[in-house]
């Protein structure tokens, strides 16, 4: 038996390798699922030549450290072999943990497997070692040292894909490197040396010590020198990451501004914290000003009590926040924006902070405003213009209704005049023709009142079953559809609305006796009514028939009022069409059709599933225009 000990400065060095290792090795492991899949290998290499070569590196430098008082040489080709097995075992570890699929309990298969690889590498590593003497192992020690490696690994391997600041990572490999340090002791632990010879040359055991002092500042210098390359290209790699990220919030501000919006943040709390250029260069409020909730002082008066109900509502919520107030510019003038803001998450599920952007929707508003007095304004037009023409159109009535009776008194009078009979013919056809040009006034009069009146409906929402509803309208109109030999069919599951009863009615009533008007008497007509659900919330109903088709020129015209496509050859006064549409838009919906003459037609109705009425059914009607003209 021999007396051992260690050199105090080597292993101070051997931990240091170790804790720089594996802080070298979070930090490159860290980047394996987060890079692209071809930077993906790169740091994966990276981390295993850190990790693997810093342990290996570590061990040598500990074994280097390891004082028997007896020469010590190293087998080259076995110590390269444990290099290997250190390199190897771990890459293939971080690998395993490192898929996209990977989870938590991968880390319970590869950490055992890359524990007993770092031990496999340890006691080859002391194989290595040629001593004239012999060595033996105690098994209990030794399973510790296993032990060790595998809890050291799997937390190793934990902590390499757990998201961390530097701190925490600074910790995390502290304690690594303490782990895999004592690892490596409790391994030395184990051996028991003793020596072949009563003793060794005092000169030969010191010069030996010198050169086992110079081969382990010489590992350690290349370590370092390879841990600090690593140290560099992760360096790199972050600035590169940090002008990606600038690159990006800078498009993100230029997008914001090109909406005409300003960005803001608040703290999870949701009050408005450190500097705001974008609320401060909107309102004119410093930074004391719009501190906490003092940005509500820009709010108009009428809004602000919503805003601060709404916004503490969503934040408890943990949800998104959308709204719209108005607020003071800095110019004085309250302007209309609208408000959208999510919580941004940390790793945890903890919210970090806010971040909003209130955009500005004067213009939107005031054109909806400008818009909404022009409808009223033509509504009121409409109905006066009705109103006045019907008063000189009974006049005219009155007068044609005395000429006619008149007509007997000229009749008789003119008895024996030659032309007697001529000029009764011609007042009797003269007669008719004002006669019918009053009934036809009348029905187009009637027409403008009537699209007047539905301009300034109020509706009265309520749950619609659309299956028995325009079933309902299908059995009304059976009689007509069984006497032109056609077959109304309604699908079984027709989405449900909340709606104007007596709208809806009047829209599918009118689309569906149009369908039976203008049928092809070629053919046996069908009718098939089915409906889809649409974005937005939405429902697109179709009114599908074979009958004579629209020309494409027509397509427009047939929604105007008193125009009529095709031939004439069924009673009308071009009316319906133009209230399906009317009725349509106050629904907050939409009318479109499609259509090929000799085929068919299909006329598209989407309307919403709930009610929209007033600024709501305008800005709905606008998010609809642009979802079709982007579908289309």
């Amino acid at each position: 038996m021999i007396h051992t000990g260690y050199n105090t400065a080597l292993v101070a060095l051997s931990i240091a390798i170790a804790v720089l290792a594996s802080y070298t090795a979070l930090d490159l492991g860290g980047r394996v699922r987060s890079s692209a899949s071809g930077l993906r290998w790169v740091w994966l290499l990276g981390a295993a030549l850190a990790m693997g070569g810093g342990i290996w590196s570590m061990h040598f430098v500990g074994m280097l450290a390891f004082e028997m008082g007896l020469p010590a040489a190293y087998d080259l080709d076995v110590t390269l072999a444990s290099l290997l097995i250190a390199i190897g075992v771990t890459g293939a570890a971080l690998a395993w943990v490192g898929r996209s699929r990977a989870g938590p309990r991968d880390v319970l298969i590869a950490g055992p497997v890359m524990g007993v690889g770092i031990a496999s590498m340890h006691y080859t590593g002391m194989a290595a070692m040629r001593v004239p003497g012999h060595f033996a192992y105690s098994l209990p020690v030794v399973a510790l040292s296993v032990g060790i490696a595998a809890a050291a690994a799997s937390v190793a391997l934990w902590l390499t894909f757990r998201p961390t600041n530097v701190w925490q990572k600074m910790a995390a490999a502290l304690v690594m490197g303490i782990a895999v340090a004592g690892m490596h002791y409790t391994g030395m632990a184990a051996a028991t040396f003793s020596a072949e010879q009563a003793s060794a040359h005092a000169a030969h055991v010191a010069a030996t010590r010198v050169d086992q002092q110079n081969l382990a500042l010489y590992v350690a210098g290349a370590t370092f020198v390879i841990l600090f390359l690593a140290m560099l290209a992760s360096a790199v790699d972050q600035q590169r990451i940090q002008e990606e990220l600038r690159a990006s919030e800078e498009r993100f501000r230029a997008a914001v501004q090109a909406v005409r919006g300003v960005l803001w943040t608040n703290d999870p709390q949701g009050r408005m914290a450190g500097e705001q250029p974008g609320w401060a260069a909107l309102t004119g409020q410093s930074r004391d000003e719009y501190q906490g909730f003092g940005w509500s002082e820009a709010v108009h008066p009428d809004d602000r009590e919503a805003s601060i109900a709404a916004w503490n509502a969503t934040v408890a919520a943990r949800r998104t926040f959308i709204h719209e107030h108005r607020v003071r510019a800095r110019d004085g003038l309250w302007r209309h924006f609208s408000i959208r803001a999510v919580p941004v998450l940390d790793a945890h599920g903890a919210i970090r902070e806010w971040v909003g952007v209130h955009t500005d929707i004067t213009e939107q508003r005031e054109a909806e405003a400008e818009l909404r007095e022009s409808n009223d304004e033509i509504q009121r037009y409409a109905y006066i213009v009705s109103h006045d023409l019907r008063a000189p159109l009974v006049n005219v009535m009155g007068f044609t209704s005395e000429l006619e009776a008149t007509r007997e008194e000229v009749r008789a009078l003119l008895r024996d005049h030659p032309q007697a009979q001529r000029i009764d013919e011609e007042m009797g056809e003269a007669l008719g023709f004002i006669q019918a040009a009053i009934v036809k006034m009348e029905r187009l009069i009637a027409a403008i009142l009537k699209l007047s009146r539905e301009g300034r409906r109020r509706f009265a929402p309520e749950p619609l079953d659309m299956t028995a509803l325009i079933r309902g309208i299908a059995d009304a109109q059976r009689h007509q559809a069984d006497r032109r030999g056609a077959t109304v069919t309604v699908a079984q599951d027709l989405p449900g609305i909340v709606a104007d009863r007596l709208a809806i009615e009047q829209v599918f009533g009118n689309l569906i006796d149009n369908a039976v008007k203008y049928l092809d008497p070629a053919r046996p007509g069908s009718i098939r009514i089915t409906a889809k659900p649409a974005p937005g919330n939405r429902v697109r109903f179709a009114v599908a028939d074979n009958g004579r088709g629209i020309a494409p020129k027509d397509h427009a015209r047939v929604f105007e009022l008193f125009r009529r496509a095709g031939a004439q050859d069924q009673p009308g006064e071009g009316i319906g069409l133009a209230s399906v549409k009317a009725l349509v838009r106050a629904l907050g919906g939409r009318i479109e059709l499609s259509s090929e003459p000799g085929l068919g037609t299909t006329f598209i109705v989407t309307l919403p599933r709930k009610p929209a009425t007033g600024r709501q059914a305008v800005a709905e009607a606008q998010i609809l225009e642009q979802m079709n003209v982007a579908a289309e």
